[in-house]
């Protein structure tokens, strides 16, 4: 499953795609064309800019989390990552933050993907696949969002993980041909923004039904690069 995409840091402040990338934002265009915009890639254990709907103020914000809630046995850890959309509404931990309307979205540009391959020894190995949909625009991918009381930390942990959908005919065709139950990140349609993040009151059924594979797309689906090895001195 995705553990990692990018993009612009210009985007990273934007609450909704109708407003403009100006000063608050940093960049020229909600298009991210702008000549000095930057490419900013995010990972698991990482902080995400997720989007929040501030019910006491009644406007979006960002607020900076972490990816992966932490694991009970060691917070460090981050685990779990992703949230299956089929049960993000009934199985802890994603239940509770769901219902209390503890969803976000977080902007992307393109993501990655990892493809199992059985190498001729025997061996297994995840071969990194990034999914660009070439034209440049923000998309939103759904999250769920909780507050942890952390006894090690001086304040509590803002951490969050990425709902998740059956992967597309891209992307089981292209890097999850092998699997039997290829999953993607849950990508919301612009319009269905307001209505996951709770703005108009809908019921917890109305943010569920949003969680849909996007299809139909053409996309590009691409091996990774290997790094070149480090010359020996």
């Amino acid at each position: 499953m995705c553990g990692k995409f990018t993009a612009l840091a210009s985007w990273s402040e934007v609450v909704a795609f109708s407003e403009p990338l100006t000063e608050s934002g940093g960049g020229d265009a909600p298009d991210g064309n702008g000549s000095n915009d930057e490419i900013v890639t995010y990972r698991v254990g990482g902080l995400l800019p997720v989007i929040i709907w501030d019910a006491e103020t009644r406007a979006r914000r960002v607020v900076k989390m972490r990816w992966g809630f932490p694991d009970p046995r060691d917070w460090r850890r981050p685990r779990p990552i992703h949230a299956r959309s089929e049960t993000i509404d009934s199985k802890g931990p994603f239940r509770t933050p769901f219902h209390a309307g503890q969803r976000g979205i977080v902007i992307f540009r393109t993501f990655n993907e990892g493809e199992e391959v059985v190498k001729p020894a025997g061996r297994t190995e995840t071969r990194q696949w990034t999914i660009d949909p070439k034209d440049g625009r923000p998309r939103g991918f759904a999250f769920v969002w909780r507050r942890f009381e952390i006894p090690d930390l001086p304040v509590p942990m803002l951490a969050c993980v990425m709902a998740t959908v059956p992967a597309n005919e891209l992307i089981r065709r292209t890097v999850k041909s092998q699997e039997d139950d290829p999953r993607m990140p849950a990508i919301l349609d612009d319009d269905a923004w307001s209505t996951w993040l709770g703005e108009d009151d809908a019921a917890p059924t109305a943010a569920k039904a949003v969680l849909k594979t996007m299809e139909g797309v053409n996309w590009q689906a691409a091996p990774e690069p290997k790094k070149p090895r480090p010359r020996k001195p």
